[in-house]
């Protein structure tokens, strides 16, 4: 079953997650399972949404790909994070996956 990731990590800067994503490769290199990642930065915090096609697939990226870039990098503290059953998604016609 698909699910819904929500992440708020508190003093995680634009230039921290950048580093992090270009060690790490999510973009050119997409994980097994990933739907959708969405990035922004509101009061002093990094906000994620993920969508990915099961739990397991984010707790697999998680542990193998996305927390050794994360300790390389040397980000401090602990991301809230959320999963939920994702119980319905909407892609405008035109949309298609590449970052910006």
């Amino acid at each position: 079953m698909s699910v819904v990731m929500s992440m708020k990590w508190a003093g995680v800067t634009p230039e921290q997650y950048d580093a992090v994503r270009d060690l790490v490769h999510w973009e050119d290199k997409l994980p097994d399972g990933a739907v959708l990642h969405v990035a922004w930065f509101e009061d002093g915090a990094l906000r994620v949404t993920d969508v990915w096609n099961t739990e397991a697939d984010f707790g697999r990226f998680t542990e193998e790909r996305l927390m050794p870039g994360v300790q390389k990098v040397g980000l401090t503290g602990e991301p809230e994070v959320t999963l939920a059953p994702l119980h319905r998604r909407m892609i405008a016609d035109g949309v298609s996956g590449a970052a910006s």
